[in-house]
């Protein structure tokens, strides 16, 4: 029979007093008067690109490439080239919808980075 190991169940002073600061400190870091839409506020105010309105929903990975290609060269907004500040914004999206994004507009997103690849010519 293999032998069990023991886990310990002691327990410390320090978690309540954890949770209640860091507790406080949200709190108190929420800054009074800040936007709920953090992500729609950096879109919008940030020297990142300026997008098409509803770039990210079209339904074609093709579109969505020459869309933000499109919105790359022509913004005088971004701090890099036309190519890092398209493949950015593409990824910075995808990042920050995380797991509610739903897979068909995941891999559709995926396919874009390629095709964005594709028509600034960086294949390899």
């Amino acid at each position: 029979m293999a032998a069990r190991h023991k886990t310990s169940t002691r327990k410390t002073g320090r978690k309540g007093a954890t949770r209640r600061a860091s507790t406080a400190r949200r709190k108190t870091g929420a800054r009074k008067g800040a936007p709920k839409r953090w992500l729609q506020r950096v879109t919008r105010e940030s020297d990142a690109l300026d997008l098409k309105k509803g770039v990210f929903k079209l339904t074609s990975a093709k579109k969505i490439a020459s869309s933000l290609k499109r919105s790359a060269e022509h913004s005088s907004r971004r701090k890099t080239g036309a190519y890092r500040s398209a493949l950015s914004m593409l990824t910075f999206y995808i990042n920050r919808a995380g797991k509610t994004l739903p897979k068909a507009q995941r891999d559709r997103l995926q396919r874009a980075k390629t095709e964005l690849r594709r028509q600034f010519h960086r294949d390899e």
